[in-house]
């Protein structure tokens, strides 16, 4: 794509601030917009913080430059606010990976088994679920639903979120049987039941490209 020049990001960057004026709103962006949209924003950060800085927001609207399932969040928090996605193209492969009736296909398939949903779901999929969590606590809600006497879980709809929760808490992890038309028997143990629905930026990295770095640079720390 080409550059776009200066003075015309300049003359774009004004229209928007002076809109934000009009409408009196506040500006949300995600780390992964590009540098120009960062320097609009009153404020910047993960999905987690902007969520948790949303119901901070005393402005009557809410522009959220993130992806659908982030602003949905956003207006959750905020009922009562204006929430503007500004691109109706910003969708998420991971939330659109798994839909409300996918949730009660496996509840109906899994009686009793709770579900938990990753943050980066959309709406109507949070509401089908037991419990909602991020990356970063994953493991505690499903340590706590084992206290509660849990056996098996639901830990939807990241796949990899899934498998390295079950390998970090020594459990077993199952991919539901009815994608291949069949019916999954769980095992006795400890089993946390996944969904095949993947990132598909986070499905590019490979090992090699972890070992290219590694081979390069011997001393790097790899986060």
């Amino acid at each position: 794509m080409p550059a776009i020049a200066t003075s015309v990001l300049d003359d774009i960057s004004a229209e928007i601030l002076d809109l934000k004026k009009q409408l009196g709103a506040t500006i949300l962006a995600h780390y992964y917009q590009e540098g120009e949209i960062q320097a609009l924003a009153d404020v910047t950060g993960d999905s987690l913080k902007l969520a948790r800085e949303a119901t901070k927001v005393e402005s009557p609207v809410i522009v959220f430059c993130g992806v659908l399932f982030m602003a949905e969040t956003a207006k959750i928090l905020n009922p009562d606010k204006m929430v503007l996605l500004p691109s109706e193209k910003a969708l998420c492969s991971l939330a659109g990976g798994i839909t409300v009736s996918d949730v009660r296909d496996l509840k109906k398939q899994y009686p009793g088994v709770p579900v938990v949903t990753y943050v980066n779901t959309y709406a109507n999929v949070k509401a089908e679920s037991d419990y909602c969590c991020t990356s970063g606590n994953a493991a505690a809600v499903i340590k706590h639903l084992r206290k509660l006497g849990h056996e098996h879980i639901m830990l939807l709809p990241d796949e990899f979120l899934a498998r390295n929760t079950a390998k970090e808490l020594g459990m077993n992890f199952v991919l539901p049987g009815f994608l291949r038309g069949q019916h999954t028997d769980l095992p006795k143990e400890p089993t946390i039941i996944g969904w095949r629905a993947r990132c598909e930026v986070h499905e590019l990295f490979r090992v090699d490209d972890i070992q290219l770095v590694r081979k390069q640079h011997p001393n790097v720390k790899v986060l």
